[in-house]
């Protein structure tokens, strides 16, 4: 495998160790945020006190990220058309970040009367979601067919169906007002967790196996 081909996979494993150090040194400049109750959307909201520099810390440079780590993808399993695809994903997924912090949302992130921002913060989360739940889906087909890992195909279907559960607890803590941040981070977490180990999968797949020249 090439060197380049070894950085840009690389920059998947990268992406969960970001996310949970540049939450955390966000928050640390932010008076009372609770990590268990608050949307981490909120340190980038409208008038909060890291406003304006949450997303240099957490949105652009995770973006980049998944930009170079959809490269890699693309790369590594050009002869699959399906692997070609969960790339696109994880590719729109960074353009869903990228839109989460251009776009910050209201004060509180629940406001009764949305502005334009918080539509488009809205629809860029949902972005987000959609976007590494299908790459999920796919690779819990494609783990054992092109990667040689049941395991990882496990996984993979796993990651999908806590992704789902998670995202439905968030919608009942949006409406009870208790532990939204907990499921959350349960659920990005499970993504970047996924992200993590799919780049590690690739990484370990030999260059010259016929694995990853197989169509599918």
């Amino acid at each position: 495998m090439k060197t380049l081909d070894r950085l840009l996979l690389a920059s998947g494993l990268l992406i969960p160790l970001w996310l949970l150090a540049g939450v955390w040194l966000t928050a640390q400049a932010y008076p009372g945020y609770d990590h268990l109750q608050q949307a981490m959307s909120q340190l980038g909201a409208v008038g909060s006190p890291t406003h304006s520099w949450s997303p240099l810390v957490n949105n652009y440079p995770l973006a980049a990220l998944f930009a170079l780590f959809a490269w890699g993808l693309a790369r590594c399993w050009r002869g699959s058309k399906l692997a070609l695809l969960s790339a696109a994903m994880v590719l729109l997924h960074g353009i869903g970040s990228m839109g989460t912090g251009w776009f910050p949302c209201d004060q509180g992130c629940a406001p009764a009367q949305p502005s334009t921002s918080q539509q488009l913060h809205n629809l860029s989360g949902l972005l987000m979601f959609l976007s590494l739940t299908l790459a999920s889906a796919l690779w819990a087909w494609l783990g054992n067919r092109i990667a040689g890992s049941q395991a990882f195909a496990l996984l993979s279907l796993t990651c999908v169906i806590l992704a789902i559960v998670t995202v439905a607890l968030m919608g009942q803590a949006a409406q009870s007002g208790q532990l939204f941040g907990l499921y959350q981070r349960l659920n990005y977490g499970v993504s970047v967790i996924w992200i993590a180990s799919l780049a590690w999968v690739s990484l370990r797949t030999p260059a010259a196996s016929p694995l990853r020249m197989t169509a599918t």
